[in-house]
């Protein structure tokens, strides 16, 4: 009976031994950053409820961005290699944590000696056969006093989170980039379709001057103003062509496919339709939806238990071994219990002089920790930039676009003005030239603007670590059911 209480009181001491982890427990950190309620640039102030990589996408009403999208994430070799990594690190969190646990070995061993010798009666030389045979489980089992063991599973544990969260970092980044690409695509067919439009009413000029040359109405000068701008306009659709004919082989690319050009589209003159307005949330939210800010506080979660790690290797390492099994002469005999052969023995490692090796060692996991926690302030702030810089180009961007519609309009009134002027003689074609070229020229800026509009809800969908649910009557809602990534 009292041998059975020693050792209930010896597992008792292990394990509360065992319960004294080393090194700081983590927490999520405070940063010394002075959060506003809401963000600066917002003009939603109505909670929303966030979820990562939602298909945000679908706002555009697209079919042809659901099949790209879709496309991305089943052919991009980098969200392959993204997945690929996660296995790795989760293979090497599974070996981690296995060093918390007993191993057990299964040992057969048989062998055959000779031993010669001389009989001292005949004097005669005599040799002796002698077959052995051994079969053991064999243990072994280190005692984490001191939590190294666990530290270390908990550093695992973190990176495996980081990976898994810098996958969906991969993930929404290749999602957002394909579809900027396509906008971008859309938005180039549309200025060649300006650039061609100005080409053809140049043309129409050109015939015009020619004409009223003839007639004595119009000079040399006319003709040739009128020519040159023709050729400037059409010196501006190769370019327009090639920048057209690399965006489809990028978005090629990302998709996994070979890089193709395929060929021009036809937009329609009401393509653009500015998207709703995006519910930005709270600033302190944001910590909580994007996934490179999750990855750099698993990194900083890892940093802080490999503190742990180093400062319990400064501790004395206890490991416990035991082997039980049988050993015999003659196979038949191997599992008999008079064969029954075990031993258990304990060993105890503490270094003594290292020349400080250990202590240095620590002292680097608390510099790591250091750089982690500045890499993920870092990130934060970044994140918080982008959203604010995002909001901001959104309403400047809408102010301007409305100002180049009303630019326009003015244009072409200016334009069918000097047109009418020029046919009755008021004006030189100079005039013309010039209204003709403001007049396309506004419109292709408002192509850009329209282009960088959608590009910014992108950009900000993005920023925002990913999509969103409202429930507030007058809100455009996203698709609730989220995109299955692979």
């Amino acid at each position: 009976m009292n041998l059975r209480f020693t050792y209930f009181f010896l597992l008792l001491a292990v394990l509360w031994l065992s319960a004294c982890m080393m090194g700081p427990d983590y927490q999520q950190p405070v940063l010394d950053i002075n959060t506003p309620k809401t963000f600066e640039n917002t003009s939603d102030r109505k909670a929303a409820t966030y979820k990562k990589l939602n298909n945000w996408w679908r706002v555009f009403d697209d079919p042809e961005i659901d099949r790209l999208v879709i496309n991305v994430l089943q052919n991009n070799p980098d969200i392959r290699f993204a997945a690929a990594r996660v296995l790795e690190v989760q293979s090497v969190f599974s070996q981690t944590r296995a060093n918390q646990y007993p191993t057990l070995n299964l040992n057969f061993k048989t062998g055959r000696q000779k031993i010669g010798g001389i009989n001292p009666l005949t004097g005669s030389a005599d040799a002796k056969i002698y077959d052995s045979y051994a079969l053991s489980l064999p243990a072994s089992f280190e005692l984490d006093l001191w939590g190294r063991l666990a530290r270390a599973t908990e550093s695992a544990r973190a990176q495996l989170l980081s990976a898994e969260e810098n996958r969906r970092t991969v993930i929404q980044t290749l999602i957002a980039e394909s579809v900027d690409l396509y906008l971008s695509i859309e938005s180039l067919e549309r200025r060649i379709q300006v650039n061609k439009k100005s080409i053809d009413a140049y043309k129409k000029n050109l015939k015009l001057v020619k004409g009223r040359y003839r007639r004595g109405l119009s000079s040399v000068l006319d003709i040739r103003q009128a020519s040159r701008s023709l050729a400037q306009a059409e010196s501006l659709l190769p370019t327009l062509t090639t920048t057209l004919g690399t965006s489809r082989q990028s978005l090629a690319i990302l998709q996994g496919q070979y890089p193709a050009s395929n060929r021009l589209q036809e937009q329609p003159a009401d393509y653009f339709k500015l998207p709703p307005p995006v519910p930005s949330g709270l600033p302190s939210e944001l910590l909580n939806r994007r996934p490179d800010i999750i990855t750099a506080e698993a990194g900083l979660h890892s940093a802080s238990a490999q503190i742990g790690v180093a400062k319990a290797s400064r501790f004395p390492r206890i490991s416990l071994t035991a082997t039980f099994g049988y050993a015999s002469d003659e196979l038949c005999n191997l599992l008999d219990p008079k064969s029954e052969l075990w031993n258990i023995a304990a060993d105890a490692s503490q270094s003594l002089f290292d020349a400080g090796k250990l202590a240095a060692g620590q002292r680097a996991a608390e510099a790591r920790y250091q750089q982690a926690l500045s890499s993920y302030a870092k990130t934060v702030l970044q994140a918080f930039f982008e959203v604010e810089s995002a909001l901001l180009t959104r309403k400047e961007k809408i102010k301007q676009r409305k100002l180049l519609i009303k630019y326009l309009d003015e244009a072409i009134a200016t334009l069918d003005v000097a047109k009418d002027r020029y046919k009755r003689g008021l004006v030189d074609y100079l005039t013309i030239l010039d209204a003709q070229q403001v007049r396309y020229n506004a419109e292709q800026q408002l192509v850009d603007v329209e282009y960088e509009l959608l590009s910014n809800y992108v950009s900000l969908c993005r920023a925002l670590g990913g999509g969103w649910d409202l429930n507030i009557d007058g809100h455009v809602k996203s698709p609730s059911a989220a995109l299955r990534s692979p």
